[in-house]
């Protein structure tokens, strides 16, 4: 499991939630995804909720986050609904080589990405 180190400009305690969520959805490489639950256990966040409720809520935001490779545990787009366009989601991950069938990854399994296998956040 990574430790995540906090660099010594990084004032912690005026880093809101939601950022450190955008920061660590900035990390999963394309053709990959993580969930909403991988994301939470590792900045312990609590619950998956407060994950996906931060991710809805980067789509107002000037800044490209790519919430496109956030998934529910099951590998289902259940975010597709906050995306400019039901199929948006399925679209961008699509284009990365993600194979879609019925609005869920098809190789959940092997596609998977921990935020613990970064080595520092």
């Amino acid at each position: 499991m990574a430790t995540i180190k906090i660099s010594p400009d990084k004032d912690v305690k005026s880093d809101h939630y939601f950022q450190r969520v955008y920061d660590v959805t900035c990390l999963i490489p394309a053709g990959r995804v993580s969930t909403y639950g991988a994301i939470a256990d590792f900045l312990a966040l609590g619950s998956a909720r407060m994950v996906g409720w931060a991710l809805n809520h980067c789509h107002r935001s000037d800044d490209i986050i790519p919430a496109h490779r956030v998934v529910n545990r099951l590998g289902e787009l259940s975010g597709r609904l906050h995306f400019a366009t039901p199929m948006l989601m399925q679209e961008r991950l699509e284009s990365e080589g993600v194979e879609i069938i019925d609005h869920k990854v098809a190789n959940m399994d092997a596609l998977f990405w921990h935020p613990r296998e970064v080595e520092e956040y």
